[in-house]
């Protein structure tokens, strides 16, 4: 480790070599690689997690990059995965970066999801986040969940002992959203906490926002924050005798 790249880190209160040796052997899967993704993955990257997976099947369209920063106009037409991945070892050559280009999908997603330690939903449809909250339940892990349409956006962090997104939904299955825009930098803000997010769960800094939506307005300008607990009666998570990977809050 090179304590040098990781200066600014190691300035922060409570920040020790060994709070940045912790991030070195984590490993986080990011699903997605579009607008949230690309906020996302630089800065996990640049912290020095360990181990960075990126599911994603897509390729880059001319459309994306009004918002999804982590690709040029030389990637149109290319593999966001695999570009993804070349941008992000140059940033940080002393880390992992895996792509897996592919779609999660009921039969892969347990295997691809038992090797990382915390899972950030970086998606754009709801059967994948149900796919991710019913996984990461099976296999005792946490993940952080964000979604962004228009002006708005909102982050979220689910541990297995607490409630489930289907306890924050309440969807079992649902209708697609139509298609929308989306102002960039919305995007940006909401996969910056992500990543915020992701770096207090490894190194067991902080509070997370556990039990707790974090809501972002655009337009007015302006944050709202929503409590939602565990239901017992849910159909997804309710009376399950799930796994608990030790972790601080």
């Amino acid at each position: 480790m090179i304590v040098e790249r990781y200066a600014r880190n190691l300035g922060l209160p409570g920040w020790t070599v060994e709070t940045q040796r912790r991030l070195a052997t984590a490993g986080v899967l990011v699903v997605g690689a579009g607008g949230l993704g690309s906020a996302v993955l630089p800065y996990l990257v640049a912290a020095g997690v360990g181990r960075t997976g990126i599911v994603e099947d897509d390729t880059v369209e001319i459309t994306n990059l009004q918002r999804q920063v982590l690709y040029d106009t030389p990637d149109v037409g290319t593999s966001k995965a695999e570009a993804a991945a070349r941008r992000l070892s140059a940033l940080n050559p002393e880390v992992t970066v895996t792509p897996h280009r592919t779609r999660l999908t009921p039969e892969n997603a347990a295997g691809i999801l038992a090797a990382y330690d915390l899972v950030i939903d970086c998606t754009d449809n709801l059967a994948t986040r149900q796919l991710i909250n019913r996984t990461c339940l099976e296999l005792g892990k946490p993940w952080v969940h964000a979604a962004v349409s228009e002006y708005y956006g909102h982050v979220t962090t689910l541990r297995p002992a607490g409630p489930c997104w289907h306890c924050l939904s309440g969807m079992d299955t649902a209708a697609e959203p139509p298609p929308s825009g989306i102002l960039g930098p919305v995007a940006g803000l909401i996969g910056c906490l992500q990543a915020t997010e992701a770096l207090k769960y490894l190194t067991g800094t902080g509070r997370l926002l556990v039990g707790r939506l974090l809501v972002w307005d655009a337009l007015r300008p302006g944050w709202e924050e929503f409590s939602y607990r565990k239901n017992p009666d849910c159909a997804v998570c309710g009376n399950r005798n799930i796994p608990v990977p030790p972790a601080a809050d």
